[in-house]
């Protein structure tokens, strides 16, 4: 390092970076006491405000620091320190020793996963991992591996973050650090959870919690609520949710009241009441039709139509005005989650808050807000090339549009523009979804597209078939409650619309198109299994035993055509 590039002040000058406070910060992480750790911190500050790049340990210390960021420590900003490191040149970075080197771009790579970045901070954390040897440090691999596994989460590549999660928990476990290890488990059970293994993400979560139980990591605790009631929402267990959704805040209140994973929560929250609204939608929509019925069959009994209709009348108000009251804190936990994501920006938080905004507005009819927060998320993942969030958005405007093509909304000049941009909206979210491993954004996608076909200016049952297929391959076994109502109203529109008839017509004349005799037979038998369920009572038993073949068929038929909810696994 050339005197010219030397910072003015000396180390002599300074307080020194004793290696004990460095082991120190690596032990309170590694033991998750985050109160600790933070005072140890706060203990140092003196040293830390004048850290001086050319200090022996000053990378080290950066690194440590680094992680304590990503934790929850808030004082003087990472950005801060990595500028004092760039301004000191290009020579320092090249004379550091390896190690130092290498944990200045650890640390660099936490900023850019900070800042959303994730192609940028996936390959500083590569380059790390790639001087494993060098660095001979397993505690600090194991932070930089968990880290890469975060990054490939959020770009919807599970199945890659799931071994890098399993890297970076096995080091910690060598360690015998327990505590760090559950932590890098509750990410492991999020990624189980996205490839449909249920049963083992809950038990991992589990363990992990009890292991953590303890501690005052309220933040991975938070996160383990969260996961439960966002594992509750899929199920459609709305009320279950809200309460988890309501643990997670607690937890994450009681390490700052502004935590950017409180407004997550809030969202989600706000995600889950809407579901309950669309519930009590559905029953005043049954209570209606049931009146009407109720009605034509009792035209002679005046007065007891009038007695029940106005029983029914005050139910239908109750449910409204509770229909109302649950969009309205819906909007208000958004609202919250805005001012919190003011002070603490996250470009994939504000876009999921405008797309969660825009779901409510859909259901109350609202078109015109709905489209400008579904086009604001759009504009937001984009920044960030979050395929996730774009494809989220997309499915949402094709909803959009369907919603008009229902109402009849005039297109400006051509009356089926809404129709034509809904389909192109849906292929757009399907080639969006193709860039990750998220099964259930795909699938959502050909559901949608399929739904599209089915709309009353195309009228494709045939097409629609076809996406049907395709979003129950991408399903898998479990589908969310929601995704598979809407699998069943796509199947049931789809052979309300002829498409199963023209099926039958077409092989009848040896029109089988791409399709093996393997994929007939299995078609044909959705078809057959499907009509006689109905004919049967939807009595699995009696098909089985009119049809001879085994409940278990049945059952995995009728799921997979949409006409009973799969055994959850």
């Amino acid at each position: 390092m050339g005197a010219s590039k030397t910072p003015a002040r000396t180390t002599t000058a300074d307080p020194q970076i004793d290696a004990d406070f460095l082991r120190q910060l690596q032990g309170h992480v590694a033991a998750r006491e985050i109160e600790r750790g933070i005072a140890c911190i706060h203990s140092h500050e003196q040293l830390i405000a004048k850290l001086d790049p050319s200090q022996k340990n000053a990378a080290q210390l950066l690194a440590q620091l680094a992680i304590w960021t990503d934790i929850g420590y808030s004082g003087p900003p990472l950005s801060q320190f990595l500028r004092l490191f760039q301004a000191a040149g290009p020579d320092l970075r090249s004379q550091l020793p390896i190690v130092d080197y290498v944990c200045l771009r650890m640390a660099e790579g936490m900023m850019a996963m900070a800042d959303e970045a994730m192609e940028a901070a996936i390959g500083h954390f590569e380059f790390v991992l790639s001087l494993g040897a060098e660095l001979n440090d397993p505690f600090l691999l194991a932070i930089v591996y968990f880290w890469k596994a975060r990054c490939l989460r959020r770009r919807g590549e599970y199945d890659e973050a799931l071994i890098y999660t399993g890297k970076g928990r096995d080091l910690a476990l060598a360690l015998k650090h327990l505590r760090m290890a559950a932590v890098m488990q509750v990410l492991e059970g999020w990624l189980l959870f996205q490839q449909g293994k249920w049963k083992e993400a809950v038990r991992i979560s589990q363990a992990a919690e009890r292991v953590l139980a303890d501690t005052d990591d309220y933040v991975t605790l938070g996160n383990i609520q969260s996961f439960y009631g966002r594992m509750a929402r899929r199920e459609g267990r709305f009320d279950e949710a809200i309460k988890l959704f309501e643990n997670a805040i607690r937890h994450y209140r009681k390490r700052d009241p502004q935590h950017p994973n409180l407004a997550r929560s809030l969202a989600n929250m706000a995600l889950a009441k809407r579901g309950i609204a669309l519930q009590l939608e559905k029953r005043i929509d049954r209570e209606a039709e049931r009146r009407r019925k109720t009605s034509a069959s009792k035209q002679g009994k005046r007065g007891a139509i009038e007695k029940e209709s106005g029983d029914s009348d005050s139910h239908t108000q109750a449910y409204r005005s509770q229909l109302t009251q649950l969009r309205r804190e819906a909007l208000e936990h958004l609202d919250a989650a805005r001012a919190i994501y003011q002070q603490r920006p996250s470009h994939h938080g504000v876009g999921t808050v405008n797309l969660n905004a825009a779901y409510i507005h859909l259901d109350s009819g609202d078109f015109q807000r709905a489209e400008e927060e579904a086009a604001s998320a759009f504009r937001v993942a984009e920044e960030k090339q979050d395929y996730i969030l774009m494809g989220r958005a997309r499915i949402l405007q094709c909803m959009i549009e369907n919603g008009k093509v229902e109402e009849e909304v005039e297109g400006a000049t051509d009356p089926g523009s809404h129709a034509r941009r809904a389909l192109e909206f849906s292929q757009q979210a399907i080639d969006l979804a193709k860039h990750t491993q998220h099964h259930l954004l795909l699938a959502n996608a050909h559901l949608w597209q399929g739904l599209t076909q089915c709309n009353s200016f195309f009228e494709n049952p045939e097409a629609a078939r076809k996406s049907y297929d395709m979003a129950r391959a991408s399903c898998g076994a479990n589908p969310p409650d929601n995704m598979w109502q809407e699998l069943q109203t796509l199947s049931a529109k789809i052979v309300r619309k002829g498409g199963i008839d023209t099926a039958l017509k077409a092989w009848s004349q040896g029109a089988v198109g791409d399709k093996t005799f393997r994929q007939i037979s299995e078609e044909f038998a959705e078809i057959v299994i499907a009509r006689v369920w109905e004919r049967e009572g939807r009595k699995v038993s009696r098909v089985a035993a009119r049809l001879s073949i085994s409940p278990k068929k049945v059952r995995r038929i009728l799921a997979r055509v949409g006409r009973r909810k799969p055994r959850q696994e």
